[in-house]
């Protein structure tokens, strides 16, 4: 397991190139995402993904929230965008939103509810979308923490947490916002919020029309 500090200016192309082959091999990194530190897979890479369900200790009824660089990925993992969705993200991303849309079916089941949905962001971190851009694929991006324990603000507690167990990990330094993404299901017949965090909606965006 290797550490590298990043600051917050764009990444080295270099480095970017290291962590997106990493992932492409069924490699886990730990990083800074939006809000606090995660840990990000391949959705490609089912070896990874049984990896991430065993590192999280969890259980895989509750699928890891997926992260994508730009509306032509969102849409290679979903079935259909509901309006309401296309309308939310155009606003709010990239950023700390977090939608449930209707999963398409050729999903692994550790990213779908069931196989009914998905949870998708396009995230506004300019590192983490320099690599989502790189692997050309969604990351399955869950926080950094096991049950029962908040999520990890800082590289050392990942270190401490996780350990050897991945493959890099790259330090940002400390989070300062540890408000989550807020979470709004698209998937049903109207848009509701499931959890509230660093964006505040009002109710007449999430009507259906």
């Amino acid at each position: 397991m290797e550490v590298i500090r990043v600051g917050d200016s764009s990444a080295d192309p270099g480095l970017v190139r290291d962590v997106a082959q990493c992932l492409r091999r069924g490699g886990i990194v730990g990083m800074r995402t939006d809000t606090v530190y995660g840990l990000l897979a391949s959705v490609n890479r089912p070896d990874a993904l049984h990896r991430l369900v065993e590192l999280k200790v969890r259980s895989r009824e509750k699928p890891f929230i997926l992260l994508a660089a730009d509306w032509n990925v969102v849409r290679s993992v979903t079935s259909h965008l509901p309006p309401v969705a296309r309308r939310l993200g155009s606003r709010y991303w990239p950023g700390p939103l977090t939608l449930i849309l209707p999963a398409a079916p050729h999903l692994p089941e550790e990213v779908t509810n069931v196989g009914a949905t998905v949870a998708v962001r396009v995230p506004r971190d300019e590192l983490v979308g320099e690599i989502l851009r790189e692997v050309k694929a969604a990351l399955a991006a869950p926080s950094a923490n096991l049950p029962g324990e908040g999520p990890a603000v800082s590289a050392d507690e990942l270190v401490r947490t996780f350990g050897s167990s991945l493959d890099l990990i790259l330090d940002g330094g400390a989070v300062r916002d540890t408000l989550p993404s807020t979470i709004v299901n698209c998937a049903g017949p109207s848009a509701t919020v499931v959890r509230s965090g660093l964006i505040e909606l009002a109710p007449a965006e999430l009507e259906a029309s």
